[in-house]
C-alpha cells in the first residue's frame, strides 16, 4: 500500500476526512466503535501523521511560508518581491521553499514549514503536480486549519483562495487583436495540456477562432515538451519552433503563451524569410524583462 493518508483512511474505511482526524485525535464527538476500528486500520498499515498535523496551529510565527515551482522566471522573482513588501508592512517574514517543478520537493517543502515554523502557506505549484494530479499534501495542510493561499498555478480541486489572472479571456483578446491586425493564419506556440495556464490559454485561442468562424481543423496548435523551456535547450526549442513553421509558411500571425516561446518565435520567423512585424505579428501573454528588450518589441 502506498503512504497512508487521512484521505486514504477515509477512502477505504468509508467516512469522511474530518471523522479520521478526530477519531485520531480521540475526540468524543466520534463514536467509540469507530475511533477504535479507525486506529486500528491506522495501526495495522502504519501510518505517520503528516508533519502538517502536528504543527501548532494557535501559535503565531509571524511568517508565511512560499512555495515556488522555479525562480529563474521573471514572474516569480517578481512575485517574490511583491509578497516580501506587502508581508513585511505587516510585520511578517518569509520563507522560501522551491520545488523545482518537483512533486516530492513539493511535498517534502511544506512538510518541512509547517512544523511549527510558519502561520500559512502561498504557493504555485509544481508541472509534476499538475501532472500527477495528487494534492493530498495541500488538502491535508487546509484540513488541519493552517491557511493556503495559490497563486498562478492553482487547483481547481483545492478549495482555498486563490490569485490568478483570466488565462482564457486574456488569450482570447490577444489572438483577437492578432485578427484587428489583418493576421489570416494565427500560430499558437503552447505547453502540453497538464500545465493549466497553458491549457486555458489554448482555449483562449481556440475561442477567438471559433468567434471568428474558423473550424477545428484550420487550427495550428504547436504544443511543446516542457524541458524546451529549460534554458540550456534554448537552441533545441527554437529549431523545434523553426521546424513547425516550416510545415505552416502561411502564417502570418503568432500568439505565444509565455515570452521565451514568442522571442524563440520570432527569431525563427526570421529564419523562414519573414520580418516581424511586417510579414507576421506577433504577441507573447506575459510581460517579462525579456519583452522589454527586445527588438522588434514584444506585443
Amino acid at each position: 500500500m502506498q503512504k497512508l493518508t487521512l484521505k486514504s483512511i477515509a477512502r477505504e474505511l468509508g467516512v469522511s476526512i474530518s471523522t479520521v482526524s478526530k477519531a485520531l485525535k480521540d475526540n468524543p464527538e466520534i463514536s467509540e466503535d469507530t475511533r477504535k476500528k479507525i486506529k486500528a486500520f491506522a495501526k495495522l498499515y502504519n501510518y505517520k501523521p503528516n508533519n502538517i498535523a502536528l504543527s501548532l496551529k494557535n501559535r503565531k510565527t509571524k511568517t508565511i511560508g512560499v512555495i515556488l515551482p522555479e525562480i529563474v522566471h521573471y514572474f516569480f522573482t517578481t512575485v517574490i518581491s511583491g509578497i516580501e513588501e506587502v508581508a513585511n508592512q505587516r510585520g511578517y517574514n518569509v520563507i522560501i521553499g522551491l520545488s523545482n517543478e518537483s512533486f516530492q520537493k513539493e511535498v517534502i517543502n511544506m512538510e518541512m514549514l509547517a512544523n511549527g515554523s510558519i502561520d500559512g502557506f502561498i504557493i504555485s505549484v509544481s508541472k509534476e503536480t499538475q501532472l500527477l494530479k495528487d494534492h493530498h499534501h495541500i488538502q491535508e495542510t487546509i484540513n488541519q486549519g493552517m491557511p493556503v493561499v495559490m497563486f498562478d498555478r492553482t487547483l481547481s480541486e483545492v478549495n482555498c483562495d486563490k490569485v490568478i489572472v483570466d488565462d482564457r479571456e486574456g488569450a482570447k483578446n490577444a489572438v483577437l487583436k492578432l485578427f484587428e491586425l489583418d493576421c489570416k493564419n494565427i500560430i499558437i506556440i503552447t505547453t502540453e495540456d497538464h500545465v493549466n495556464v497553458g491549457k486555458l490559454r489554448t482555449k483562449g485561442y481556440q475561442d477567438a477562432l471559433r468567434e471568428k468562424g474558423i473550424q477545428k481543423d484550420d487550427y495550428h496548435i504547436l504544443r511543446l515538451r516542457e524541458e524546451l523551456y529549460d534554458p540550456k535547450n534554448i537552441a533545441l526549442l527554437e529549431q523545434v519552433i523553426l521546424d513547425f513553421l516550416i510545415l505552416k509558411p502561411e502564417f502570418d500571425g503568432i500568439f505565444a503563451v509565455n515570452e521565451v516561446y514568442a522571442l524563440s518565435a520570432i527569431r525563427a520567423s526570421k529564419k523562414c524569410g519573414k520580418e516581424v512585424p511586417r510579414d507576421v505579428k506577433v504577441i507573447g501573454f506575459t510581460d517579462g524583462i525579456l519583452s522589454k528588450y527586445a527588438t522588434p518589441s514584444l506585443s
